[in-house]
Parts: structure tokens; sequence; C-alpha cells
């Protein structure tokens, strides 16, 4: 047998590559997430509200009585100090106080057994006044940072450093803190008992 014959054929297409081939799909991605980020850039960012209860920095919905979110090691060191919580506080900021504990604290003092049962007992005071959340049983840090967020109508008890600088970031919440055997507050101008 001869070697068969080949003709050259004349406009015949090319083979394309099909539209679902994976080495065109990275390349679409590619585009569509810089379509997206385009779109993102365009639009209107989302500016929190501020509070109308704002003047500047200062709050105008705090005042007596005042109500103190409390946290745990607040109510530890005040007994390390032998410090009565409810005459403390109205010895700093001469006025009326209601020391408020959340549902997630409670759970804290609770969690932490045998050791703090006098700090839960004195948790459990009928003057201490006990605030729901509905905050799913998170760390009890987060829960008075979104109540002090949420409603900034208190002011924060704590000796937490890293809770004190997270609720320095929301604006006209104060905090309170023991130093020197004696409750302080901060970013308070009407707090004429607090020692400077």
């Amino acid at each position: 047998m001869g070697k068969a014959k080949k003709t050259r054929k004349f406009a015949v297409a090319k083979k394309i590559i099909s539209h679902k081939d994976t080495r065109v799909n990275s390349v679409a991605k590619k585009s569509e997430e810089k379509r997206l980020a385009k779109v993102a850039k365009e639009n209107p960012r989302q500016i929190e509200q501020a509070s109308s209860a704002l003047w500047f920095q200062y709050n105008t919905q705090l005042g007596p009585p005042y109500h103190v979110l409390v946290d745990t090691n607040f109510i530890n060191f005040s007994i390390k100090n032998k410090m009565d919580i409810v005459r403390s506080m109205m010895d700093c900021l001469l006025a009326k106080c209601i020391p408020c504990i959340t549902d997630c604290v409670m759970a804290e003092l609770e969690k932490l057994g045998h050791k703090y049962r006098v700090a839960l007992r004195m948790a459990k005071d009928p003057r201490f006044e006990r605030v729901p959340c509905n905050c799913n049983k998170v760390y009890a840090d987060d829960c008075l940072v979104n109540m002090a967020t949420q409603w900034r109508c208190f002011i924060v008890a704590t000796c937490d450093s890293e809770l004190r600088r997270r609720v320095r970031k929301i604006p006209g919440v104060p905090s309170m803190y023991i130093s020197n055997h004696r409750y302080t507050v901060e970013r308070m101008p009407e707090a004429f008992g607090a020692p400077r």
C-alpha cells in the first residue's frame, strides 16, 4: 500500500476552548472579584448613628441614681480590700448608686466555685439589681461591653485593665475601678467624691 496523499484543508475553524474550561473560570472569577470590589468602594459605608444622649463626650443620660454594671473581679477586689460595695460607690459618686449584675457575670461567679462563694453571696444581695442580658452566655467582658454600648446609661465597674481599655473606646461610658483602697471613676466630671 502506498502513502495516502494529505491535502491541506482551507477555511476550517480552529478549536475553541469551552467556557466551562477551568482555565477560563479562573479569569472570570478574578474579573468578577474586581467588579465586586469596585461596586463595594462606590457604595456608601455604614456609619453608626451617634447617641442622642451625648453632648460631645459628656453623657446626659447619666444621673443619680447611678446604675453601675459590676464585673466579677471588681467584687473580688472589693472583698480583698474589705470594702462595702454600695457604701463605697456612694462615697465615690456622692449620690445613690444601684449596683447591677448581668446574667453572664453571675454565671461566671458560679463557675468559679467554692473559692469565690463570698463574692457569690455578695452578688445575691437584694441591694444588687439583676439585669437580664440576651447574649446567649458569652464571655462576661463581652456581655458588659455590649450592655454599655447598647444602653449608655451605665457606669462599668471593673479592675480588669483590658476591659477598661475596651470601655474607654465607647463614648460617654465612664469606668469605675479600685486604686489605693478607694473607688475611682474615670471620664466622669461630676464625680466629686472620687480621688484625683
